[in-house]
């Protein structure tokens, strides 16, 4: 995966974490509150381990990670 589709998914789990504890906060009795946190911060624990996959297996020393 290129370096902006990781971000992609890690800006997608934020904010549906952060719509997540916003609902929390204001209290809201729905079970759809819960289940935008979980799946946010699903997305964002699969973006942190394919980033951490990514800089691993960088194939040469003399690339930056950023250049690919």
């Amino acid at each position: 995966m290129k370096n902006s589709q990781i971000l992609v998914l890690f800006l997608i789990g934020a904010v549906l974490t952060i719509t997540g504890a916003l609902f929390k906060i204001t209290n809201e009795p729905k079970d759809w509150t819960t289940f935008f946190l979980i799946i946010g911060m699903t997305f964002e624990a699969v973006a942190a381990i394919l980033m951490l996959l990514k800089l691993f297996k960088k194939k040469n020393n003399t690339d930056s990670f950023l250049d690919s």
